[in-house]
């Protein structure tokens, strides 16, 4: 670098002024970077190599039988098997946390031992005006569930700074996927007009221009002119290689009959179908170009005149009219015409398929992909999985599959979806496999309040118990409380409720609450709210009934993972809602156990009953959630008020459940890398809940069954699990014991 004495003056004038550098001094000072580079504010190369252990919080091992459920040994007919070699993995987070831990954790071995990763899709959130709200019937009325803060903060504020916002959480991801990928392997990125031109920058950046392989124009839809501007009716699919030798199928478009009947229009006596294609001479050449390779090569080599093609052209491909030479294209020997980059024959329609899920994908589309980049038993990746068409397509063609999002709403979605898929397989003899359901769970909730997982675990507690002191804050300020000391359990006040929260790595236990309600007594205390992140399964509805039982008035509220970002606590969009409850009633006979769903409430608020029946304008309606209730509010063109309840039993509240008949049977283990640096398998103290049995809601299928058909058990002991997801997607547990 030889700059000139005035360069040098001026390059200091600036920086004591402390004014940016003009773009000249930059390629002066930086002269190997003057190749065309993306730039954006806040870029850096440092990606999180942050690892935190996967928590298995259920487990899907294979379709429910309609009828009588045998012993563990034979629980399902035979049609279909489930292969065990690799267990799907769904993962419900964030997937900056969930790409960091499976390329840096023990989590990276077993997917090495598969042959790594050989194919990632990706379908991220590239549209800034996008509303990520769900639509769920209740009947004949559609109620718009919007979505978590956390959600709506990931994806819409995203683009809080614009492109550059965007660029740099795509950016840290697309550098995770990279390197978790097989080196044979390939990643494709959908995207549309809003990011294409950016998003082409930061893969040539990532994965380096010599590994780009096409972008592909996927036509969606026909033509929608605005009259401003053409039609925009297409999104572009970006391919990238990690290196030279990916996998690569040649894939083909089906021939239209139109095609077929110009140009393969003759017949062998045998009814095979052909058309000619004409053979010419090369330039400067007296013969012919003698190249169809299934006929017998001439001996002197590939050029020779008509007389000898004739000699050699012992199987009758060829046909020789006057001095012209043409060959047999059969329309059998190959499916159609091979693809280019256009893909105009995949409608955007999805029918059947829909999910009522945004931004949803035709599974026609995705089929393509994975079979022109992946070979039967290898894994496919989708970390933006939506309602999980790149999973289902990948069970329906014998891939293994790793799919992550962060809303729990898909996640869910997928469960069902998956669950269906695995049903048509057996349905159709064919082979599945089972899939299990992970977060990180505690251990993103300790990432998020900043504690380290590496730390021996006295320094650890340590560390969890400063951090929870600093965030008893936090949590009071997002629950609209007041804090105050001088009491054993309870941490502040809302209008006449003490507020006891619990910790930030466990569940709430039975011990907890019954320090909370024991100090209340003492202190003839009589409304009590106890927050916390999870509560110990079983719990609820029974603790309510002692406290009340002793003049307590005991509110059990979740903390929702939303409080994590400050943004969403200053917005005031903070909701705490109570814990739901479930009730069953266990069929005990001689031999076998059935599950009888007698009842499930929840408490959920959404919107202001107040506030919309003052705001909603003439002639106008709004459903509203008020008290675990969802109530249509109308005004009619005399501004006469008039409310409706929509959810009229209890069951419209449930979306899916699902039953464990032997829960505790299943250790949920951990692996952890220790000191020495060897990975290790440490049990949580917690239970895998397996879904041996699972009714839900489709788009054709509206109700529910309520009893279970009877479980074959051996006489004892055991406790159940039970699983109810509303149609919000939340999940509550309760476990029962029962003898047989």
């Amino acid at each position: 670098m030889a700059l000139q004495d005035n360069e040098k003056r001026d390059i200091l004038k600036y920086i004591e002024s402390g004014k940016p550098l003009p773009d000249k001094y930059r390629f002066l000072l930086f002269e190997d970077k003057q190749e065309v580079e993306l730039v954006w504010n806040g870029k850096t190369d440092e990606v999180t190599n942050t690892v935190l252990p996967f928590q298995i919080i259920e487990q899907v091992d294979e379709p429910r039988s309609d009828k009588e459920t045998k012993l563990q040994t034979s629980l399902f007919d035979d049609r279909g098997r489930q292969i065990t070699d690799w267990t799907n993995k769904l993962i419900w987070g964030d997937n900056k946390l969930i790409l960091s831990s499976l390329k840096n954790g023990p989590m990276r071995q077993e997917i090495e031992k598969q042959g790594g990763i050989k194919l990632i899709y990706i379908d991220p959130p590239f549209d800034v005006g996008a509303d990520f709200s769900m639509n769920i019937e209740i009947g004949d009325e559609e109620f718009t569930k919007r979505p978590n803060v956390l959600e709506e903060l990931a994806y819409r504020d995203t683009w809080g700074k614009g492109a550059d916002s965007f660029i740099a959480m795509i950016y840290e991801r697309l550098c995770l996927m990279r390197d978790l990928l097989a080196e044979d392997g390939s990643i494709y990125v959908h995207c549309d007009w809003r990011v294409n031109s950016y998003m082409r920058l930061i893969l040539d950046e990532i994965f380096g221009k010599k590994n780009y392989i096409n972008e592909i124009t996927w036509k969606r839809s026909d033509s929608h002119n605005d009259g401003n501007r053409l039609g925009m009716v297409d999104d572009r699919i970006l391919h990238y290689q990690k290196n030279e030798n990916r996998t690569n199928n040649r894939q083909y478009q089906e021939y239209s009959e139109e095609y077929i009947n110009d140009f393969y229009n003759k017949k062998d006596p045998d009814g095979r179908v052909y058309r000619l294609d004409h053979f010419t001479k090369p330039k400067g050449s007296r013969g012919y170009f003698y190249n169809y390779k299934t006929a017998i090569p001439p001996p002197n080599g590939w050029r020779c005149p008509i007389e000898t093609m004739k000699k050699y052209d012992e199987g009758g491909l060829l046909i020789f009219m006057g001095n012209k030479v043409y060959k047999k294209r059969y329309l059998d020997e190959q499916p159609g015409n091979p693809i280019n980059t256009i893909w105009d024959d995949i409608t955007g329609q999805l029918g059947s398929q829909s999910q009522d899920y945004p931004t949803q994908k035709p599974e026609a589309l995705i089929e393509r992909i994975i079979n022109a980049s992946s070979n039967e038993g290898d894994i496919v990746a989708d970390f933006f999985i939506g309602s999980g068409t790149t999973l289902a397509v990948s069970e329906k063609l014998g891939r293994k599959w790793i799919g992550s999002d962060l809303g729990k709403f898909s996640i869910h979605t997928t469960r069902k979806r998956m669950i269906g898929v695995q049903r048509q397989l057996k349905e159709e003899n064919k082979n599945y496999r089972a899939f299990e359901i992970l977060n990180l769970g505690k251990y993103e909730r300790q990432h998020y309040v900043g504690i380290n997982p590496n730390l021996r675990e006295e320094e650890k507690a340590q560390q969890i118990a400063q951090k929870e002191r600093d965030f008893v804050a936090l949590i009071l300020s997002a629950y609209k409380a007041e804090a105050f000391d001088g009491f054993k359990t309870f941490h502040g006040k809302k209008n006449s409720r003490l507020i006891a929260i619990g910790p930030i790595n466990l569940p709430v236990s039975r011990l907890f609450v019954d320090a909370v309600i024991k100090e209340a007594v003492e202190k003839q205390i009589t409304k009590i709210d106890v927050l916390g992140f999870e509560f110990e399964m079983g719990l609820f509805p029974n603790i309510q009934e002692e406290a009340q039982s002793k003049g307590i008035d005991l509110g059990l509220k979740y903390i929702p993972r939303d409080v994590f970002d400050k943004r969403a606590i200053e917005k005031n969009q903070i909701v705490f809602h109570d814990v739901s409850y479930i009730e069953v009633k266990p069929i005990v006979k001689k031999g076998s156990v059935a599950i009888e769903l007698t009842d499930f409430s929840v408490f959920y608020n959404q919107d202001s009953l107040k506030e919309v029946e003052e705001n909603l304008k003439a002639g106008g309606k709004k459903l509203i959630i008020d008290n675990g209730q969802i109530i249509k509010i109308t005004k009619d063109k005399e501004n006469v008020l008039s409310r409706e309840v929509l959810t009229k039993k209890w069951t419209d509240w449930i979306d899916y459940w699902a039953v464990d008949f032997n829960f505790e049977s299943k250790k949920e283990i951990i692996q952890k890398t220790n000191e020495e640096g060897k990975v290790e398998e440490v049990w949580t103290g917690d239970y895998v809940f397996e879904n041996e049995w699972q009714d839900f809601r489709t788009k054709k299928k509206r109700d529910l069954i309520l009893t279970t058909p009877p479980m074959e058990v051996v006489p004892g002991k055991r406790k159940i699990a039970i699983k109810v997801v509303d149609i919000f997607g939340n999940d509550t547990m309760k476990i029962i014991d029962i003898t047989v």
